[in-house]
């Protein structure tokens, strides 16, 4: 691995609290063996090192800075270039099933370009929806990791566990014996394909956890999907699993109303309680979405150091609500950023969503302390990030001893032509920083994106074979699904029709008045 020193105008090192973040005006970071040794002013490291690194990197038009973490990721080509809109969540279940397979090194290579090209160095794929046996899931599974490792991200993956309720918020032979009989024999086939047995997704994450144990760059955790999916038994092996091997875990949880009433009606509590109860909650828990949390679930959030992953283009594409981000910043929440399957683009843009979080959030009144800065969003997008995957404090910021992830970004792109002096450096990246802006992107000391170009991957070419590889007709099976997938989507809507409990939410922002 080359050594570098790596110039900035401005090194951004990390958020020192929700209103500053610290900064080295006409700085560089020095890194050996893709670990940062030293930051510092530019005149004293150059002086000292120049003449000992095998290349110097940036200038002083350029700003250094964290590599960004994607907290909370999915799929390559986005639901709606598969073929589903953004229906609310419960009804898109249904609509995703008509989507066609897809090349999985290729699909994960296509996402993987627009977060690099966005500043993203890391992120956490919560992968899902391989058919079924065990074997094709870890080759679809390893065709994913081997996609980073030929891309040079860093990843944390984890495979989506769910043993029950795979269509609707029932058991599936409950829900299929709702449905036509000729219906509900096509569909079932369709969802057993899907079915992973509990074993095997524990076998999954053993094997995973062997098989790329050595690559530094990946990850294994374990991704619970959500609490309708699992049993008490699944949470049971994932708490066990969690305590035995010291892995961290991520799972949706309370991402629409639907949900909470579910947890009410399988429980009579919380969701929130629910993981309590079978022990699951802690530093090493991420919960994704988290939008219908309640205050007091807010506080057993913050009192057990659980971290929450905001994914807040998803939320607005699905209709699933606002995330209360006020309150669990107030309460000390760590809170990752999540771009999900896609941002409000339909694309995987780090800083577009930044801005999203940032602007979102901004409830009516005066004080300074009820909304976002971007101090915070940036520490969301990066620290904070980094604590809810494997790497923990070792990513996401630029100091001795972490691994040097890092991006440089043309300043001028952001504050030309003009930039008062008195506006902090971060507020102008946070609020007027674009993709355009990023050229250069290193991972654990390794150029992997240097002048607006990959350095490992011939994108173009990837992009071609994605693009001959759906320009096939459609299969007999692909035809079928489509047509079940129109078919079903009625009773899944009827399924949730009186679903909810009659009194409406009580919201923690209020944005307008009826009266």
């Amino acid at each position: 691995m080359p050594s570098s020193l790596i110039r900035g105008g401005a090194v951004i090192c990390r958020a020192v609290d929700r209103s500053a973040v610290e900064v080295v005006e006409d700085g560089a970071v020095l890194q050996r063996d893709g670990n940062i040794v030293e930051v510092g002013p530019w005149a004293e490291l150059e002086m000292r090192h120049a003449g000992t690194v095998d290349q110097v990197l940036g200038s002083p038009a350029d700003v250094v800075l964290p590599g960004f973490i994607n907290g909370h990721h999915h799929v390559g080509l986005t639901p709606l270039q598969l073929g589903s809109p953004d229906l609310p969540l419960e009804l898109w279940f249904a609509s995703r099933l008509k989507s066609r397979a897809v090349d999985l090194r290729l699909d994960t290579l296509y996402s993987a370009f627009e977060m690099v090209e966005s500043g993203i160095t890391t992120v956490q794929h919560l992968a899902g929806r391989i058919p079924a046996p065990l074997d094709n899931v870890i080759r679809g599974a390893t065709d994913t990791l081997r996609a980073y490792q030929s891309i040079g991200m860093r990843a944390s993956y984890g495979y989506m566990l769910r043993d029950q309720n795979h269509l609707v918020y029932e058991a599936d032979a409950a829900f299929l014996a709702r449905l036509p009989s000729a219906l509900a024999a096509e569909l079932a086939p369709m969802i057993e394909r899907g079915v992973l047995p509990l074993e095997d997704h524990f076998s999954l994450f053993h094997h995973l956890r062997e098989a790329f144990g050595d690559d530094p760059r990946i990850a294994i955790q374990l991704a619970p999907g959500n609490l309708h999916w699992c049993s008490d038994t699944a949470l049971e092996r994932v708490r066990a699993t969690c305590e035995s091997t010291a892995t961290p875990f991520h799972m949706h949880l309370l991402e629409t109303q639907y949900q909470k009433a579910y947890a009410s009606k399988r429980a009579g509590m919380s969701a929130l309680q629910v993981l309590n109860r079978a022990g699951l909650l802690g530093p090493h828990a991420t919960l994704g979405h988290g939008i219908w949390l309640t205050e007091a679930d807010i506080e057993l959030v913050a009192e057990t150091g659980t971290c929450i992953c905001h994914n807040c283009s998803s939320n607005l594409r699905l209709r699933s609500g606002v995330a209360p981000l006020n309150a669990w910043e107030k309460r000390g929440v760590r809170v990752a950023i999540g771009l999900d399957e896609a941002g409000i683009n339909d694309d995987r843009d780090m800083l577009q969503e930044m801005r999203m979080v940032l602007r979102q959030h901004r409830v009516p009144g005066m004080e300074p302390m009820d909304v976002p800065t971007p101090a915070q969003v940036f520490r969301m997008a990066t620290e904070d990030g980094a604590a809810t995957t494997l790497f923990g404090r070792t990513i996401g910021r630029l100091v001795p001893g972490c691994a040097a992830d890092l991006i440089l970004m043309d300043r001028r792109h952001f504050t030309y032509p003009y930039m008062d002096r008195d506006t902090p450096l971060i507020d102008a990246l946070v609020q007027r920083g674009k993709t355009g802006a990023v050229h250069t992107v290193m991972v654990a000391g390794e150029v992997i994106y240097a002048d607006r170009r990959f350095t490992r991957v011939d994108k173009e070419a990837a992009l071609a074979d994605l693009a001959e590889h759906l320009g096939r007709p459609l299969t007999p099976d692909d035809e079928r699904r489509r047509a079940v997938s129109r078919q079903v989507e009625p009773f899944v809507r009827d399924f949730y029709r009186d679903y909810l409990p009659p009194e409406g939410p009580s919201p923690f922002y209020a944005g307008s008045a009826r009266r």
